[in-house]
């Protein structure tokens, strides 16, 4: 189970790639709630909160792509280095709107927080599209299990490193404090791909690598797309819906506690199953990670009265499958994208992410609010069952592609 990993840490630099990728992306699980914080602190409403949260929410998933596309055909690290200094100055100017500016004026805020979203550096996609070109085989599926596990852990530290900042000094310093990591983290991930020669786009130039035309006549990628929105936006829910279901019970602590043992559920399976031989199959791993899903409603409210016990083993059971998931769904991103293309592809699918997970945060919230969590996880259980079916049927095409193309070859 170990040699994929032996073979991954044999590669040169990926040991420090991996690790400085990583800790580029610390701050950003934290951002959302941090600017809620600052909002809200502010104006005093959270609906003002939202509207500012969603506003740089939009900027970065208009950046994906298009900071992806850069990385292909410029320098990624030069890349890294200017955009973590816009991010981080944006969050700067954000709190200095905030601090100088009256609360009556809360609109004034709205193109930083835009502007700071576009900033924002594609740490994630550079992070991703890399493995492709350094590793190939079990190394390179090895990788991709090793992210998609270690990035379970930052949605876990991240928050409460967060919490523990706003409780201590405040939101404005822990606003500060996410900036100075944007760019610090970003600088430190363009010095490790200097380091490994990678110092110009990761596109490999000429022939079909260079092809033009829209990513979304790939076969596959649109599937693909459609699988990422509706997985993370699942998964969102899920938290959602935890947090509701331990506020109803009297014990928002609860909540935090549940979340890590999914997380935790996510890391084993991840670690187990990255370093498990063979091509991984997608279809499999996401109908697995629904089905966890699945088992969860039956135990929650008003079907259930809920014991906590009974929902965080259904978790830590569930969430085995979640980051062998991710880490199959983006091996496949890999597979099928152009190679001079891969990281515009992965930015193409952080903005399906984003965009999933803002069409389902308010579908659960309605459905807790008119029918308790049971409904609420059920529809995130019925998004992971559409992603799966999403994956299951272009397997299904392709299989029965290739014995065609096959039998053309032989003609």
């Amino acid at each position: 189970m170990l040699r994929p990993y032996r073979l991954l840490a044999a590669v040169p630099h990926a040991p420090s790639l991996m690790f400085f990728s990583l800790l580029g992306r610390l701050h950003v699980p934290a951002l959302g709630m941090v600017l809620a914080f600052l909002v809200v602190d502010w104006t005093g409403s959270y609906a003002i909160g939202g509207v500012v949260g969603a506003t740089t929410t939009v900027g970065q998933a208009i950046a994906g792509p298009l900071r992806g596309r850069a990385a292909d055909r410029s320098s990624p690290p030069r890349l890294l280095v200017v955009t973590g200094c816009g991010s981080g100055l944006g969050m700067v100017a954000v709190v200095a709107v905030t601090g100088w500016v009256d609360a009556a004026h809360w609109w004034v805020v709205l193109p930083v927080a835009l502007a700071t979203g576009l900033s924002h550096p594609p740490v994630t996609q550079v992070g991703r599209a890399v493995w492709p070109r350094l590793a190939d085989g079990a190394a390179r599926e090895a990788a991709f299990a090793v992210e998609a596990t270690l990035q379970e852990l930052l949605f876990v530290v991240a928050p409460m490193l967060a919490a523990f900042v706003v409780a201590l000094w405040g939101p404005a310093a822990a606003m500060l404090a996410c900036a100075a990591w944007a760019t610090a983290g970003a600088v430190l991930f363009a010095v490790a791909l200097w380091r490994a020669g990678i110092a110009d786009g990761l596109g490999e130039r000429g022939g079909p690598a260079a092809a033009s035309g829209s990513l979304f006549r790939t076969p596959g990628f649109l599937s693909l797309l459609g699988f990422f929105g509706l997985l993370v936006g699942g998964l969102v829910s899920i938290d959602l819906v935890l947090v509701a279901w331990a506020r109803m019970r009297g014990e928002p602590e609860l909540a935090g506690v549940l979340a890590m043992v999914w997380a935790v559920g996510s890391l084993l399976g991840g670690l187990v199953l990255g370093g498990a031989g063979g091509r991984p199959r997608l279809w499999l791993r996401a109908s697995l990670a629904a089905l966890g899903l699945v088992a969860l409603v039956p135990a929650l409210p008003p079907l259930a009265e809920g014991s906590p016990l009974l929902v965080g083993a259904i978790l830590v059971v569930g969430g085995t499958a979640v980051a062998p998931t991710l880490a199959a769904s983006n091996g496949r991103l890999a597979d099928i994208s152009p190679p001079g293309r891969r990281n515009e592809a992965f930015g193409w699918t952080a903005s399906a992410t984003t965009f999933g997970g803002a069409v389902a945060s308010p579908l659960s919230g309605a459905l807790l609010d008119l029918a308790g969590p049971a409904a609420a996880a059920a529809a995130a259980a019925g998004l992971a069952v559409v992603a799966a079916g999403l994956v299951a049927s272009h397997s299904v095409r392709a299989s029965r592609a290739v014995p065609e193309a096959e039998q053309t070859a032989v003609t």
